[in-house]
């Protein structure tokens, strides 16, 4: 699925993330940045040691930051390191942490002059955010953000799981996008 918001397109897409060919793949990452389960453990298997490396300098991220790494051997030159909230109930101020990480991300991208970025579902694993709430606020933000920041041309969703792209193809055609 893909719909045009400004001079972008934005994308959904079952898949692996770390087989993008994006300018950047997001890695939903916990704040030490020295690698996990999840998503966070197959971009670090997928791109080697030097993601790591350049991880051990950075200090760690807060949640709702991101910070830029090489992207080792992955197809994507880069990977932007978020780190999105755990879920307590939606009363710890979860969605607009996970709305910063996705802005963030974004910014983090434009800074380093790249055009297109792919996330995961940021937050919807082991930090246990309902999936179906999650893809509102992610779609939300990324739209948000496109509308305003012409220099980002692609931004793909790449769901490791169909019932994953289905929940994001709902909660797309469900936001009002002006």
């Amino acid at each position: 699925m893909e719909i045009q918001i400004g001079r972008a397109a934005l994308q959904l897409k079952q898949g692996d993330i770390t087989r993008e060919t994006a300018d950047a793949i997001v890695n939903a990452a916990n704040s030490s940045l020295l690698g996990g389960g999840g998503v966070d453990g197959a971009i670090h298997r997928a791109g080697g040691p030097a993601i790591l490396e350049e991880c051990r300098r950075l200090g760690g991220c807060e949640p709702g930051d991101a910070k830029l790494t090489t992207g080792g051997k992955l197809p994507a030159r880069y990977v932007i390191h978020t780190v999105g909230p755990i879920w307590h109930g939606g009363r710890s101020r979860e969605p607009e942490i996970l709305a910063s990480a996705y802005r963030r991300s974004l910014e983090v991208a434009m800074a380093k002059g790249l055009r297109s970025v792919a996330f995961p579902s940021i937050s919807t694993g082991a930090y246990g955010y309902p999936i179906e709430k999650a893809a509102r606020v992610a779609l939300t933000a990324v739209a948000e953000f496109l509308q305003s920041h012409p220099e980002i041309e692609r931004v793909t969703f790449v769901l490791f799981s169909s019932p994953d792209l289905q929940v994001y193809e709902a909660a797309l055609q469900s936001i009002h996008l002006s």
